[in-house]
């Protein structure tokens, strides 16, 4: 049997068109995601040395994490901050990761060269793990380099909305790699710019969670680590991060995006919002309560009206 959808929107790749309720899901290194999955990628900001990984990667290994997030290439405001150890890293992280049993690594990448580098470094160390191009809000307009990141279909993106531009710029944008031949994206919110967001980073784009989910079929991920910039406690004895996480979870969010490490007072990149290795567990359990209480919300839900 045939069936005939019909596409009245502009994402004619990743929108939510009539006709078509199932997201656009896909399995990576033994690891599903879509709109009903959940995952943590905590990790480097950026990589600093190799004992930090070391310990970031045993430390999210027991605790039976298989995603994190690590850094080699650092687009920055300013041309004298730390950037990043490049290509450089690369065989430590890869294998660290492979020793301790993470899957899947977050990876921004700035130019299509590093793609190569992260293909020869993994093939180098006999891909122990695996690899999502992240595509930073620096570059969410960067058509080019979104071009590349669509041509190749070995690696999945995670794009980061841009900071400054609209969900539809940035749905557009995602449909450029979507066009090109991959749709293996996951979409994340990230914060906008606005000083209307102060004393935070960024303003929080949580509310957006279940716009993306029901305007596209990507799944949805949240960077609380950038939204708010800071570990702080609040008089509950929670942190604005920990808080921002739990509204992205109970709102339906997919992937959760933060930065944790070893000693942040030493890192070289946004150590002020980096949260302690040794709060790994407490912050997942944490998300354990919230995703339970949105299981339980959505079983109470209506059913939803075809489109």
């Amino acid at each position: 049997m045939q069936q005939v959808v019909r596409v009245s929107d502009r994402y004619r790749l990743i929108g939510r068109h009539r006709g078509q309720v199932e997201s656009l899901g896909f399995d990576y290194q033994g690891v599903r995601f879509d709109q009903d999955s959940l995952h943590v990628f905590a990790g480097l900001c950026a990589v600093d040395t190799r004992e930090h990984v070391e310990t970031t990667m045993r430390t999210l290994g027991e605790a039976g994490l298989v995603t994190t997030r690590m850094g080699a290439y650092k687009p920055r405001t300013s041309p004298y901050d730390f950037q990043g150890l490049g290509s450089a890293c690369l065989p430590y992280v890869f294998e660290l990761a492979g020793k301790h049993g993470i899957r899947v690594i977050a990876m921004e990448v700035t130019h299509e060269q590093q793609i190569g580098e992260i293909r020869s470094a993994l093939a180098d160390a006999g891909d122990p793990t695996g690899v999502m191009l992240q595509i930073g809000t620096r570059n969410a307009q960067n058509f080019e380099l979104l071009k590349v990141a669509g041509q190749q279909t070995e690696f999945p993106v995670l794009y980061k909305r841009g900071m400054g531009i609209t969900l539809e710029e940035s749905f557009n944008a995602c449909e450029y790699v979507a066009s090109e031949g991959n749709r293996r994206i996951v979409f994340c919110l990230r914060g906008v710019k606005s000083n209307l967001g102060d004393p935070h980073r960024n303003l929080v784009d949580v509310a957006h969670v279940p716009v993306v989910k029901r305007l596209t079929r990507l799944p949805v991920c949240v960077d609380p680590s950038h939204s708010v910039g800071r570990r702080e406690p609040a008089p509950d004895g929670l942190s604005d991060i920990q808080h921002i996480s739990a509204q992205a979870v109970i709102a339906g969010a997919n992937m959760l995006l933060v930065d944790f490490h070893p000693v942040p007072e030493a890192a070289l990149c946004d150590g002020p919002q980096a949260l302690l290795m040794r709060d790994l567990r407490a912050y997942l359990d944490d998300i354990g309560i919230v995703r339970e209480a949105y299981e339980k919300r959505r079983l109470r839900a209506p059913a939803a009206p075809p489109r």
